[in-house]
């Protein structure tokens, strides 16, 4: 059943970046063992102002990132060397483990196109026996991702397993994230199997149990089976999975341990923290 509904809180992030955020909420921390939840875009930028929306080398630990573009495109850069342009439909995770720093540009030609920069970015808490693991980054190509239509709705499994059938993405903890398609009048059922799932309206008008929902809303279920209807043609994201516990959050910062997060502070403050070897001449300092 619906647990509760979220609606986004709008930011600038510069230059007419905007973003919706859903995810921290006050009243919901976490969704399975997602923590982290915000829609970029879209924007088109004139030339002169692509560069100032670059965002700059920061520091991640304790968690994985997966960003997945609607449209647009991404440079991704990463202190483990890694340079990476991230296209619609591909799967980037980045998994922060005892940290790791990384810069997202918008260099290439393509960054706005398609009706502009489009992105949703997740943050995925890791278990804690994994909070201090090596970091990682790896590029999953969409043609590498289970895609299918069932009832005339098309669906992209990102991560995790859902509907009977799995994503290559490596993933620490029993998940799943979506991202589906729903014509007009077209019945979502949501895969079940998990404790704590969610809906995120990215485009479009869904309803449930006679109410109706529209683009920046996220929709919180139970574990319990339950299905949407698509009022227009729609875009969702769709996921969840098993909580973790309590996770700490201070800026790009997750960990069960709140003494771990003011390490993490010390460790970027104080420059300990590794830059991208040829994206190194800049950097976001700590907040405060």
């Amino acid at each position: 059943m619906l647990d509760m509904v979220i609606d986004a809180r709008e930011g600038d992030l510069g230059h007419g970046l905007k973003v919706r955020r859903l995810l921290p909420y006050a009243r919901r921390r976490h969704l399975g063992p997602f923590v982290f939840l915000d829609h970029a875009g879209p924007v088109t930028l004139a030339p002169e102002h692509t560069r100032s929306a670059d965002v700059r080398p920061h520091p991640h630990i304790g968690l994985a990132t997966v960003s997945y573009l609607l449209s647009g495109q991404i440079t991704h850069r990463d202190s483990l060397g890694v340079r990476q342009e991230i296209r619609p439909g591909d799967v980037n995770w980045m998994t922060a483990g005892r940290g790791i720093s990384h810069s997202e540009r918008f260099t290439h030609p393509d960054s706005f196109a398609g009706g502009g920069l489009e992105l949703i970015q997740m943050w995925v808490a890791l278990p804690e026996a994994d909070e201090e693991c090596e970091p990682a980054f790896t590029h999953y190509p969409k043609a590498d991702l289970p895609e299918w239509t069932d009832h005339g709705v098309w669906r992209r499994l990102v991560a995790g397993t859902a509907y009977g059938k799995t994503s290559p993405v490596r993933t620490h903890s029993p998940m799943f994230y979506l991202h589906a398609e729903c014509p007009e009048g077209a019945t979502l059922p949501l895969p079940g199997g998990y404790s704590e799932q969610g809906v995120y309206v990215a485009r479009g008008t869904v309803e449930h149990d006679g109410q109706v929902y529209t683009p920046g809303q996220l929709l919180v279920f139970d574990g319990a089976q339950d299905s949407l209807t698509a009022r227009a043609n729609s875009t969702l994201m769709v996921f969840g999975g098993e909580p973790l516990g309590e996770r700490h959050i201070f800026w790009n910062f997750v960990s069960s341990r709140r003494e771990r997060i003011e390490q993490a502070k010390a460790d970027w403050a104080a420059g300990r923290m590794p830059l991208p070897p040829d994206d190194h001449d800049e950097w976001i300092p700590l907040p405060g």
